[in-house]
């Protein structure tokens, strides 16, 4: 029986989708239409660049093995909500937020599809109830 229901595996199909298009537009355009090679980048936007064309990458694999690749969103998940709770949100508090960071709220903030999709149950028994890879070998144990 599968644990997730194929109406799940579709919306996070979607999903990886959605981020292999989006970064598509976003990304892409910038590695082949830079005025200096790609390599010669000396700066941080390279760093960043590089880190959102392996994430591409790997939401690419995810439409078709979408429980396989839930790590990448969980890693999505977690450095978005990180940034929300600790950038915009003290700053929002405080009665300092910028209207300039509002293009990066919205955009991060699209993090809430996230957690709309992914499988939580499948997610709590794979990945926290599930007992870890042993350390050692279970031979080398008994000896």
């Amino acid at each position: 029986m599968n644990e997730v229901s194929k109406y799940r595996i579709y919306a996070l199909r979607a999903m990886y989708l959605l981020v292999v298009i989006g970064l598509a537009l976003s990304v892409w355009p910038d590695v082949f239409t830079a005025e200096k090679p790609f390599a010669s980048w000396g700066n941080a936007q390279t760093v960043q660049t590089s880190m959102l064309g392996a994430f591409w990458l790997l939401c690419a694999l995810g439409v078709r093995y979408p429980l396989q690749m839930l790590p990448i969103l969980l890693w999505e998940l977690i450095w978005k909500t990180i940034w929300l709770v600790t950038v915009p949100l003290p700053l929002y508090l405080s009665g300092n937020f910028d209207d300039k960071l509002m293009p990066n709220v919205i955009a991060i903030g699209m993090v809430v599809l996230v957690y709309l999709v992914l499988p939580w149950s499948y997610i709590w028994q794979h990945y926290v109830k599930q007992p870890g890879t042993p350390w050692r070998n279970p031979q080398q144990r008994a000896s």
